[in-house]
């Protein structure tokens, strides 16, 4: 449900922000190092700082570092530590070039900043620490007046813990998560762009889905890799119906599709709900055409999707939101359009 409520809430954000491109979530020792600094002098930072020229706080500030943000630890001196900041390396996720984002992406330096809420793969708890940081943001970013960049420093944070903590049981999850959340801003920003109307789905630029590929890669057979194939089903859905049959009927055997390969995973309850409203759909759809044959085969299936919601996931909303939809059709109460008699 946590994805749903975050995707729902997406559109509140006021600002676009930049999201830098994507490592590999989990990585194998001595594969970490593509930035050419050792593994062990990564860190990142759980508040935002600056960097100052010298271990000084009234020396000229050379850059500013937000949560998320990467930088490579050189030396510390006593309440401060010299580090190049900012040196988030780009890695190729798929076959297909990362999307241009609006912000450039944050200059390296090199300079001092003070010696606290630094993390490093080394940090005991760190992973916990991380997670927990992200989560906040994630929460922040929902609200209805979010700070500016809370959204994308959950984002990096999720994914620092992945890369930074490989092993650890919120692994999966900051993997997901991190994904996730950049895949639903980038939803939400083609939702702005006039292409998203059109029904063929290959009209409009696709998602970028290297980030959502890799969770099912890196964890297969676990929930989080059932919710990013959900995800993933966004790149195939029709933009606008348009009133017309065929964006129903293909977007309701996607569904299917889905819960059929993931019976009884987090988001195969919803999937089967979105199957049934469109059955229900089809059902006014088809009656306009006057095919009433295809229109009684639709009504009888959104019964039969309910039926099966009722026996898979008793407890599950979406159950009641199908059984709802099926108690409609059974009315004869149109489920798409103007429902007034």
């Amino acid at each position: 449900m946590r994805s749903l409520t975050f995707a729902a809430r997406c559109f509140a954000f006021g600002s676009v922000f930049s999201l830098v491109t994507i490592q590999a979530v989990a990585q194998r020792p001595g594969k970490d190092n593509r930035s050419g600094y050792d593994r062990s002098a990564k860190a990142t930072l759980v508040h935002p700082a600056d960097v100052y020229a010298a271990p000084d706080a009234d020396s000229t500030k050379a850059a500013l570092v937000n949560p998320g943000h990467e930088v490579v630890i050189a030396e510390r001196s006593g309440p401060w530590v010299r580090v190049f900041a900012n040196t988030d390396v780009k890695d190729s996720t798929d076959d297909r070039d990362e999307p241009e984002f609006a912000d450039d992406e944050p200059t390296p330096a090199s300079g001092w900043i003070r010696d606290k809420g630094i993390v490093t793969p080394a940090t005991p708890n760190g992973d916990v620490i991380l997670y927990g940081a992200a989560a906040n943001l994630e929460a922040a970013a929902a609200e209805p007046h979010a700070p500016k960049d809370a959204a994308s420093e959950a984002h990096l944070l999720y994914r620092r813990v992945a890369t930074y903590y490989p092993q650890s049981p919120l692994a999966a999850e900051a993997a997901w998560r991190s994904a996730d959340i950049r895949w639903q801003i980038d939803r939400r920003d083609q939702s702005t762009l006039p292409s998203a109307k059109e029904q063929d789905a290959s009209l409009r630029p696709a998602l970028f889905d290297g980030e959502l590929k890799r969770v099912m890669k890196l964890y297969p057979n676990t929930p989080q890799a059932a919710k990013a194939a959900f995800d993933l089903i966004d790149n195939k859905l029709c933009g606008d119906w348009q009133g017309l049959p065929k964006c129903p009927e293909l977007e309701s055997n996607l569904y299917e599709k889905y819960a059929g390969q993931f019976p009884g995973g987090p988001m195969s309850a919803r999937a089967l709900y979105e199957a049934t409203i469109r059955q229900g759909t089809l059902v006014t759809m088809y009656e306009v055409e006057e095919n009433h044959k295809k229109s009684v085969a639709a009504a009888a299936r959104t019964q039969t999707l309910a039926q099966q919601m009722k026996e898979r996931y008793p407890q599950s909303d979406y159950t009641a939101r199908a059984e709802s939809i099926a108690y409609r059709v059974a009315q004869g109460i149109a489920v798409y359009g103007n429902d007034r008699d």
